[in-house]
């Protein structure tokens, strides 16, 4: 139970870290593992705290859970220096009010993805995707 209970206070340690590091308030970040191919994917999703929709801010593979997260880690770290800052405005089906949300991505396609990430294609209109400028 020793080495168990171990990795279970790093694990919740390592969370709290990537928490504080991004500045985000517990239960708007989700930390979502899942074995895939012999190894543990996470899926930090992020809670826009004023309209709750969720959005994949990033995914890592480790070979377990606490690689996993440490991987994670040193992306929140480091993702400002390497990845562009996009604005995409949107509006969900049924919804009349337009909303802004900011994500880090390499391209606009992975931009994309984050914002669609576990939806329908069809339950989001996207009316712009902006490039910001880098500072």
């Amino acid at each position: 139970m020793e080495v168990s209970n171990d990795v279970h206070v790093e694990s919740a340690r390592i969370q709290r870290l990537i928490e504080d590091t991004l500045g985000m308030q517990p239960g708007n970040l989700l930390f979502d593992f899942r074995q895939l191919d012999g190894q543990v994917r996470l899926d930090l999703i992020t809670v826009n705290p004023r309209h709750h929709q969720s959005f994949l801010f990033r995914y890592e593979v480790g070979y377990d859970k606490l690689d996993a997260l440490r991987k994670m880690l040193a992306y929140v770290q480091n993702f400002r220096d390497n990845e562009s800052s996009y604005t995409l405005q949107w509006r969900a089906r049924g919804d009349k009010e337009l909303q802004t949300s900011y994500f880090r991505a390499h391209n606009v396609y992975e931009a994309l993805d984050k914002l669609y990430y576990g939806r329908d294609l069809n339950t989001i209109t996207v009316f712009s995707v902006v490039l910001n400028p880098s500072s």
